[in-house]
């Protein structure tokens, strides 16, 4: 399909992180965008500033006219908009429409680039943030789509050129598999999205068929002691890309780097956890790769500030820490507690956690009871359901029970402000991927005394 030929860029989901970004490639290249989702949000607040045309009630006649010339027009839609979709189903009802998921439109933007890949069941987003960052700052003719916003550009787009690209390689649905890309890295391959999988063995083998689609000249990364061949990287190890001389100065990591061919030394990184200094590590190693000069890649490295929703602080005094997080697998969970455990030994940490999905909640139960039950006091909130239907006997209350942790308690979002008020915590952490973001301001505002 050549894209050179649309004019019209119709999407049905453009609120979500991946459409939006498209969204804002596909205006930036001079097409007409336009698109629904089913709620507004900063997102397609941000969108519409940009003058793209957003509705929220899914009817074909909100649709502007344009849009239905199936001639000059790409619909592109998310596997989370539900299959009774009535503007979907018009769509997809018209043979003549050219209707393609986003994992696809986003193979047939890099198919013609310089793709450098991220994969992994956690870390994507940050790690590929980072990447977009290091070539941005070293001058390369990028453009990085990112599933998050990066708090260096306040966007999930970064754009400097159109010869290089960075994505996500998102496991969800085999989506990645639309890639060939020329670096690519896996970062991880815990199980998850066993609603789509079934087993945790047929998730692995898409990782590995991912590693199939890398070019014949190019280059996988892997995380040492993943079970699959490529340059490894890792802390403290044997790997060919190891971060070492590991320190915490004012905050921040300082290190080392030993790449296959020398040691780059004195990096600073600014982000807490030591996996993210994993996910910087990795980032470094395929700007490297690249040809990025290592002096401009410290330069940047120093310069990188994170991304919205991952160990993202709210508040940071002597008194009080909050910190807001997109965790929402038990491995991400254990992630942020062993970060917070490392910046602040000795303070009370209370983890308010939304679980996302009845089917990740059902599969992974005793993980999500064991890491929780680490914290010093945990709140619940309902699970947030995004595509799925409850699932009879799935619940925060059932989750609970499994806590072992007398500082437990299930909590609703209209008393969870006054809740945390009274909390004996020093450190707030709010976790999950479902609508708790929202609640972040208000949070805010409390504990700071608005």
């Amino acid at each position: 399909m050549n894209l050179n030929s649309i004019h019209n860029v119709y999407f049905i989901g453009i609120g979500g992180i991946g459409m939006s970004a498209l969204a804002r490639y596909f205006q930036a290249n001079n097409k007409c965008v336009a698109g629904y989702d089913k709620t507004a949000s900063e997102v397609t607040e941000a969108l519409q500033a940009l003058g793209i045309a957003i509705h929220f009630e899914d009817k074909v006649s909100k649709i502007e006219s344009a849009f239905l010339n199936a001639q000059n027009t790409l619909v592109v839609y998310t596997p989370a908009v539900p299959k009774d979709h009535k503007e979907l189903q018009y769509f997809k009802s018209n043979p003549d429409f050219k209707v393609l998921k986003r994992s696809e439109v986003l193979g047939l933007i890099t198919e013609h680039t310089f793709c450098l890949a991220v994969a992994g069941t956690h870390g994507k987003t940050t790690t590929t943030s980072i990447l977009g960052h290091l070539l941005y700052e070293c001058n390369v003719p990028v453009t990085a789509f990112l599933g998050g916003i990066s708090e260096n550009y306040n966007s999930n787009y970064i754009a400097r050129g159109t010869e290089v690209s960075v994505v996500e390689a998102d496991e969800f649905d085999r989506s990645f598999l639309t890639l060939s890309p020329d670096l690519a890295c896996i970062t991880s391959m815990d199980a998850d999205h066993l609603d789509i999988y079934g087993k945790a063995e047929a998730l692995q083998e898409s990782f590995v068929d991912f590693s199939k689609k890398v070019k014949q000249n190019g280059k996988l990364f892997v995380k040492n002691g993943l079970p699959i061949q490529g340059i490894t990287y890792g802390l403290e190890d044997d790997s060919d890309y190891t971060a070492y001389n590991i320190t915490i100065q004012n905050g921040s990591y300082v290190f080392d780097v030993k790449t296959p061919t020398t040691v780059i030394k004195n990096l600073q990184f600014n982000l807490p956890g030591r996996h993210n200094l994993s996910n910087a590590l990795i980032a470094l190693a395929m700007a490297v790769e690249y040809g990025c000069p290592h002096q401009q890649l410290a330069k940047a490295l120093a310069l990188y500030t994170g991304v919205k929703r991952r160990f993202t602080y709210q508040i940071k005094t002597e008194d009080l820490v909050y910190i807001d997080d997109y965790a929402h697998h038990p491995e991400e969970i254990h992630a942020v507690y062993q970060a917070v455990k490392e910046m602040y030994p000795n303070k009370h940490i209370l983890a308010v956690f939304q679980p996302h999905l009845y089917s990740r909640t059902q599969d992974f139960a005793n993980e999500f009871a064991e890491r929780l039950s680490a914290f010093d006091s945990v709140y619940l909130l309902d699970i947030y359901p995004a595509r799925e239907l409850p699932i009879a006997g799935v619940s925060s209350e059932w989750l609970l029970s499994k806590i072992n942790n007398p500082n437990k308690q299930l909590v609703s979002k209209a008393n969870l402000v006054s809740k945390i008020k009274s909390s004996p915590a020093q450190v707030v952490l709010t976790l999950g991927a479902g609508d708790i973001g929202a609640e972040v301001k208000h949070i805010k505002q409390a504990l700071h005394g608005i």
